[in-house]
């Protein structure tokens, strides 16, 4: 194996579902942006909006093309005009597309595989998780999400998951070129130092605990078992107060059934300010992740980094994410509960430090290090003098702690396991003056020449024989 590319990159990244209230995408989004420009290479964001803009940021160049708002969703808009978005890659000429969207966005797949560009599609939700909170039974969720997976895998040159749990509909289908790539928080702007008083006096009395839930109120995410818990920790006769930042399809629903049910609740709706935000999350005794369907829970991990421990489903990938430092549970109002008590008969301090330290094993730079080695790219340069690699602490040899991607282990990792094919993975660039080249020649270089990236199970080939395709 030759070693990853050194010239700077332009790295192409689409994502539709994103909005001004949306969250852990946008989030995801910037932070990645950022340590890739930091990096050395060029970042290049396209999201839709209400008109078309193009700016300059410190996550790279961001283009907004105009994309209708989808309804039901509570403002996200899509990219729709394909025609509009291929002319814009084709000027944009990238060395590398990064896909946040694996439904509207992954005609952009093959694309890439035309104009011999790698491609890469950053799974951000399991389908079939999905596809369950929307009322589809699990066979047949399970049926549907392989055969939308066998045509991810087949069309991108990487698929990119951030948890084990996200990487698992994929193993199922066989697969041959997922890789691991965790997000991540910024441990400087969460900080247990947020925690303020005056704003905790606000929302809960002394001997009230004050549970938070910051998630968008939509059906995959949950937000009704929130709720739930709160009105079964108060028939025991705990008293509790619930805060919920976000909005949603179903912020009317929850309003209206927490009035009806007289809930100590306050709907605070979006919450652009980050400070404010921040000072929340630390507040709080307990944090909440009901949503059954999250590949990594960005929100979750901002409340551990501010020092407040979270009780997260254990359907979604949290479990691995929060470790010994929070609490899983079943995915209904008694058992959210039963997880609440729990933590909260740990000593504050206590439960409060294992948050923190949890947190500190998922700093940005490890997750930067990740998504460049899934997209054969290293540091270049470093444009403002910030580390992008791991920390010590991202590195400790914690048993709970996430193990980094480093890009010179990456196709070792990928091909020792089972099933996997070193040439399903892209090629590398061998061509060591390949930085003295057009941008055109040096990706044909390192385009992949490969068969297709995927091998599908029996099962799966039976989904596609079947017609769920």
């Amino acid at each position: 194996m030759t070693s990853p590319t050194s010239p700077s990159l332009r790295i192409v990244r689409l994502a539709n579902f994103v909005a001004p209230a949306s969250g852990g995408l946008r989030t995801a989004l910037r932070e990645l942006g950022k340590g890739f420009r930091v990096a050395g290479h060029e970042p290049v964001l396209i999201v839709p909006g209400e008109r078309h803009t193009d700016r300059d940021t410190e996550q790279g160049r961001v283009i907004t093309l105009p994309g209708p708002v989808l309804p039901g969703t509570g403002g996200y808009r899509v990219l729709t005009d394909k025609q509009r978005v291929a002319a814009l890659l084709e000027d944009l000429a990238p060395d590398r597309l990064e896909v946040s969207d694996r439904t509207t966005l992954r005609w952009t797949g093959r694309w890439a595989r035309r104009a011999r560009v790698p491609a890469v599609m950053v799974s951000h939700e399991t389908a079939d998780g999905v596809l369950r909170t929307w009322g589809l039974s699990e066979n047949l969720s399970r049926r549907a999400a392989d055969a939308l997976n066998i045509r991810t895998a087949h069309t991108y040159s990487r698929v990119v998951c951030t948890t084990e749990f996200a990487e698992r509909e994929f193993v199922r289908i066989g697969a041959r070129n997922v890789v691991r790539a965790p997000l991540g928080v910024d441990l400087a702007d969460r900080h247990p130092s947020m925690r303020d008083l005056g704003l905790r006096a606000r929302h809960a009395r002394g001997d009230e605990a004050l549970l938070v839930m910051c998630s968008r109120l939509s059906v995959e995410k949950r937000p009704g078992t929130a709720l739930d818990a709160l009105e079964a920790l108060l028939r025991r006769g705990r008293r509790a107060v619930l805060v919920v930042a976000g909005d949603g399809p179903l912020r009317a629903r929850l309003e209206q059934r927490a009035r009806d049910r007289g809930l100590p609740v306050t709907f605070l709706g979006h919450v652009t300010d980050r400070a404010l935000l921040g000072a929340l999350q630390a507040s709080a005794d307990v944090a909440l992740a009901p949503g059954p369907a999250e590949t990594f829970g960005l929100a979750a991990l901002e409340a551990m980094a501010c020092g407040t421990p979270v009780v997260a489903s254990a359907s979604s990938a949290l479990p691995e994410v929060i470790g010994s430092a929070g609490a899983t549970a079943a995915d209904r109002g008694e058992a959210f509960a039963d997880a609440v008590d729990m933590l909260l008969e740990r000593p504050e301090a206590d439960r409060r430090e294992a948050a923190r330290a949890r947190a500190e094993c998922f700093g940005w730079g490890t997750a930067v290090e990740a998504f460049l080695a899934a997209h054969d790219a290293v540091v270049v340069e470093r444009t403002d003098g910030a580390d992008v690699t791991p920390t010590a602490q991202s590195r400790r040899a914690d048993g709970d702690a996430p193990a980094p991607l480093r890009s010179e282990a990456l196709d070792a990792s990928v091909a020792s396991r089972p099933g996997v094919d070193e040439t399903a993975l892209p090629a590398r660039r061998a061509d060591g003056d390949a930085s003295s080249r057009s941008r055109s020649d040096a990706r044909e270089a390192s385009a992949p020449s490969r068969p297709d990236a995927y091998e599908a199970s029996a099962p799966a080939r039976r989904v596609v024989a079947e017609g769920v395709a």
